[in-house]
Formats: C-alpha cells, sequence, structure tokens
C-alpha cells in the first residue's frame, strides 16, 4: 500500500502567505502548484526561442511576457473546467479530494464564472499575437474542452495532454514569425511525447486510486513497465529535439544543452519506482528544470559565430 500524497506541498506559498478568502479561488486554479503553469508555459517560450534563433536573434521579449501571463490564465481556466468535469472523481480520490470543487468550498456555477474571467483575459492577450497565432490559438480549445474526458474513453489520455500542452510551441513561433515552418512542427511533436513521458510519471502517484475510482492512465496501461515506456517516450522526444535543430540549422552550443536536456529525461525512468509516489512528484516537478534546459539550448542556437550574440552580421 502506498502513501497518498496531498494535493501541493504543504508548505506552499497559498496555504503559507494568500488571505484565508482567496485560497479556494487560487488552489481552483492551481496556482499552490505553479509545476504546471512551467510546463504549459515553456513549449511556447521554445517556439519563441526557436524562431529567434532561426532568424539569428534573441527571443522577442514581449512574447516571453505575455506567453507567461496567458500561460497563467490558460492553466487556471483549464484546472477550473477539469475540476468541473471532475468532480465526482476528484471526490473518491485520496489526493484530489481537497479540492475545492470536490470539497464544497467553490460551487459549479463559481467556478464557471472563474473559467470565463481567465479564459477572457487570455483571450485579449491572444488578440495582441497576430492572425495565425490567434487562430491557432482557437483551434486548441477542441483540445482543451476534450482532456478531461479522455482518461473515461482511452488508457492514454497522457498523450491527449501532450497534444494540449505542447500547442503553445506552435503558437509561439507563429506569434513570433506569423507562420509555421518544419522545425516548429519537430518541437511540438517532441513535446507531445516529454508530456506522455512525464504525466505517465504523475500519474504513478494515483495507481491504486486509479484502479478503484475506474480512472484509466498510461501508467496503469503499462504497469510494471511503465519506467520502460517513459523511456522510450523520452528517447523519441530526444530525437525529434535534436531533428528540430539540424533542420532549423541551429548553432553548436544547442547540442550542447540539448545533450544536457537528454540527460536529464533519461535520468527519470532510471530512478522511478511505482511504490514511491514522492518520488513520482519529485521527477514530475524536475521536467521544469528540463523545460528551461531545452529553452536555453534554442536560445543558444543562435550562436553560429561570436558576431551573432551581439545581434551583428556574421
Amino acid at each position: 500500500m502506498t502513501t497518498a500524497l496531498p494535493d501541493a506541498a504543504p508548505d506552499n506559498w497559498v496555504d503559507r502567505f494568500a488571505p484565508q478568502g482567496l485560497r479556494p479561488w487560487l488552489k481552483l486554479g492551481r496556482f499552490d502548484r505553479p509545476a504546471g503553469i512551467w510546463l504549459l508555459l515553456l513549449p511556447g517560450w521554445q517556439g519563441i526561442a526557436l524562431a529567434g534563433a532561426m532568424d539569428g536573434h534573441w527571443p522577442n521579449a514581449w512574447l516571453l511576457v505575455a506567453f507567461a501571463a496567458g500561460a497563467a490564465l490558460m492553466r487556471a481556466a483549464g484546472c477550473a473546467y477539469n475540476d468541473i468535469v471532475d468532480r465526482d472523481i476528484d471526490a473518491k480520490v485520496a489526493r484530489t479530494a481537497g479540492r475545492p470543487i470536490a470539497s464544497g468550498r467553490i460551487s459549479v456555477r463559481q467556478a464557471w464564472g472563474f473559467l470565463a474571467a481567465c479564459s477572457l483575459a487570455a483571450f485579449g492577450i491572444l488578440l495582441s499575437l497576430g492572425l495565425i497565432a490567434i487562430l491557432l490559438g482557437i483551434a486548441s480549445l477542441g483540445l482543451i474542452a476534450a482532456y478531461p474526458f479522455m482518461k473515461r474513453i482511452t488508457w492514454w489520455p497522457q498523450a491527449w495532454l501532450g497534444l494540449t500542452f505542447n500547442w503553445g510551441a506552435l503558437l509561439g513561433y507563429a506569434a513570433a514569425t506569423a507562420w509555421l515552418a518544419r522545425p516548429a512542427l519537430l518541437l511540438y511533436a517532441a513535446g507531445v511525447f516529454w508530456t506522455l513521458g512525464y504525466d505517465t510519471i504523475y500519474a504513478v502517484q494515483d495507481l491504486e486510486d486509479d484502479a478503484l475510482a475506474g480512472v484509466k492512465s498510461s501508467a496503469r496501461r503499462l504497469g510494471r513497465a511503465a519506467p520502460y515506456g517513459v523511456l522510450v517516450f523520452y528517447l523519441i522526444s530526444i530525437g525529434l529535439v535534436f531533428a528540430a535543430g539540424a533542420i532549423a540549422h541551429l548553432g553548436p552550443l544547442f547540442a550542447a544543452l540539448a545533450l544536457l536536456y537528454a540527460l536529464h529525461l533519461i535520468s527519470q525512468p532510471v530512478r522511478l519506482r511505482l511504490d514511491d509516489p514522492h518520488r513520482a512528484l519529485k521527477l514530475f516537478n524536475s521536467n521544469r528544470d528540463a523545460g528551461l534546459i531545452l529553452f536555453a539550448a534554442l536560445v543558444a542556437g543562435l550562436w553560429r559565430a561570436p558576431s551573432a550574440l551581439f545581434g551583428l552580421p556574421p
């Protein structure tokens, strides 16, 4: 029998510092668990960095800020939607039973209002990003709307999450260039397999509760082979990352830092234990660092000659 983890670390900043009345709302948007914001944000930053590196300049600072705000808002809206749909399942799972809707601290009607406010604010940011990015943002709504139901339909809801969470790679590249190119598509595909890996690790926390509640997941489907499955997903992600860099003709520093990304990913399934949910959560959270390493690699890819670092012609 494994020990159930709380839905957020007991020393999270919301419980420590936020006013009592705001805590349920911040928890509804998962602001007490910022790892998810990072994992939604980083593919967008990576797409922006890829576009900059291909053109030989630093990432667009305004786009980085806009995507940070948009990711926080859309993650909050997505979490509220997920909790509305999953409120009955959440009440049956030890780790999620204390969530604001499942525990009755926020009503479904109030949650819909929160979702609408966050979505409208995010849409305002989207409108500043150009036509192609706007169309891509609207197209992502279908992925977002379907995701909470995937755990009822397929053993691979983590794959659908990958399609959804990494849409920002396409959006970021399109916002920076007003177009899409093959390296951006490869980066997106790499992110899908990255998410499939790290969310399989995340699902290890809930193996027993998910089985009792009838919730499907890649961790349950893979069973004892889950660490090997995660390794395969990560190896595919690594291969796609290097393919994107090669087609984009990124500089040698990209390859050096991308190798660090690869080593970080490969270390995770090696350390994963199915009977240790605390370790699974720690490994999952470490993917923020993995994503930042890949972002740095893409930024560094603009360096093809010393002059490129200073915006001078080669």
